[in-house]
């Protein structure tokens, strides 16, 4: 037999890539030959990141989302012009030629406008807040509040979707996920990102599950909702007639299947969807030890409010993030609905403040009686802020306000961030940035850097091109850091 007629034979019996591999010159046929399957099969085209970067001042995060756009001029930003000029106009040099919403881009007239609430400074550093806030009032001495936040969307869907992606258009991976990707998590038994969802007032913004989607990443990175009630995690227990250790051989054998099926399709997602299976079967214990409150003592319903004894609301929920967080979880993410206030505004904002003000309050000085505030970053705010005229009718009594983008107030307390300090300055107005204004990319990029991320080096390669959190902008702001 020729030894080109064996060598045929030999290679049928082999599959395309052994054959290649082995024929190869040298390995130089792999070269040529990489680029040309599908995906780069022989490269990983996402090295694992080796991460932190340097050393971290905040080991988790809770972010306390306030979804709506919480007018900040009612609650932080203390503009007492806004008083005095009550129903006159915006003058244009102000507004120029602002991009508005449909909601108010007709409107004729733009009158300023501001309720009966009152203002006073608190603590050692001085802080402006509102009476609408008087639990947030007395822990001003550990909060850093950034009163110039701006953003580039003006309507919810992309506003939220940015400042949780970094991109206006959905398909993004979320902050979270980012973060259960870069650096892993600390407790086999529970997800690195956990998503809580609370509402105060019905008919608001809908949130859609892309907000924590995990986007291009591997799916185990997405967040996973915990709701209240008997359960709590979607598709956790047992079918009926199933028992544990069924359970257990099941995912076993399903190991195996997959195990085989690895060495012929190089598809990452198998492994991503095989870690999920375990984590489910891990979480099926872990989940309700963790989600049962009814073993805090009574003070500490007392320090959060009556609410917290009720599952589902903001209170119970900020309760849930310091369990969550106690057991080491990186990501917790509480989304609070219920901000939107084009009409209505002075009623339904007292509504708004009185279902987050104690436990946003009581969360701080939990973690803190802990020891926890030290290594945890808390983080409150929403999309974008509120405009300082009226939106429809304006009475002493009642007003509505339209978004606004281009300046906002947000707070974070805990790890690494300087305490008892306002950063950045609106005009006389609460209209435009006049010092030191925070992009929210700027926002993104100083929350990573906290977590020891450089944020220019938190990159995925996704369909050729290189994708991070902070895009191609985001600079960390240092003035705010401890």
């Amino acid at each position: 037999m020729c030894h080109h007629h064996h060598h045929q034979q030999v290679a049928s019996q082999m599959n395309r890539r052994e054959f290649l591999t082995r024929t190869s010159l040298a390995g130089v046929g792999i070269a040529a030959l990489s680029s040309l399957l599908p995906n780069n099969v022989f490269a990983d085209t996402n090295p694992k990141p080796i991460l932190p970067h340097f050393a971290p001042k905040a080991k988790r995060i809770i972010y306390l989302f306030q979804s709506g756009g919480p007018s900040q001029l009612e609650l932080f930003d203390y503009k007492p012009k806004l008083k005095q000029l009550f129903g006159q106009e915006l003058p244009a040099s102000i507004r120029g030629n602002q991009r508005l919403t449909g909601m108010t881009s007709n409107q004729k007239s733009f009158p300023l406008a501001m309720g009966k609430f009152q203002f006073a400074q608190h603590g050692k550093s001085q802080a402006w807040v509102s009476e609408l806030l008087p639990h947030t009032a007395k822990i001003v001495d550990d909060l850093c509040f950034i009163k110039s936040m701006h953003t580039e969307a003006i309507n919810h869907d992309p506003a939220v979707t940015f400042i949780q992606t970094g991109s206006q258009q959905a398909g993004r991976p979320s902050f979270g996920s980012w973060l259960s990707y870069g650096l892993g998590s600390e407790n086999q038994n529970l997800p690195a990102f956990v998503v809580l969802l609370s509402r105060a007032r019905e008919g608001d913004q809908p949130l859609y599950a892309k907000l924590w989607g995990n986007g291009f990443l591997p799916s185990e990175h997405q967040g996973v909702i915990f709701r209240s009630g008997d359960n709590p995690v979607f598709y956790l227990n047992n079918p009926g007639g199933m028992d544990k250790v069924s359970r257990r051989r099941m995912l076993d054998h399903l190991a195996k299947l997959h195990q085989a099926q690895v060495k012929h399709v190089l598809d990452e997602e198998i492994n991503s969807r095989i870690s999920q299976y375990e984590m489910a079967y891990r979480m099926q214990s872990s989940v309700p030890a963790t989600l049962d409150i009814s073993k805090e003592p009574e003070y500490i319903y007392d320090m959060y409010g009556e609410e917290s004894k009720k599952p589902g609301t903001f209170a119970a929920n900020c309760l849930l993030a310091r369990r969550l967080i106690e057991k080491d979880v990186r990501f917790v993410q509480l989304y609070h609905q219920g901000w939107d206030q084009h009409g209505n505004l002075p009623n339904d904002i007292k509504l708004m403040a009185k279902s987050v003000d104690q436990a946003s309050a009581a969360l701080i000085k939990d973690l803190k009686q802990r020891g926890l505030l030290d290594e945890t970053l808390v983080i409150w705010g929403g999309e974008f802020g509120r405009t300082n005229y009226s939106q429809g009718k304006l009475t002493p009594e009642n007003y509505g306000r339209d978004h606004h983008p281009r300046c906002y107030t947000i707070f974070m307390a805990g790890a690494g961030i300087k305490k008892g300090i306002s950063y950045g300055e609106t005009d006389e107005f609460g209209y435009n940035i006049v010092k030191n204004p925070v992009h929210v990319h700027d926002f993104q990029a100083t929350v990573l850097h906290l977590l020891g991320i450089d944020h220019e080096q938190l990159i995925f390669k996704n369909q050729g091109r290189r994708y991070r959190l902070t895009d191609v902008a985001g600079k960390v702001v240092k003035d705010i850091l401890a």
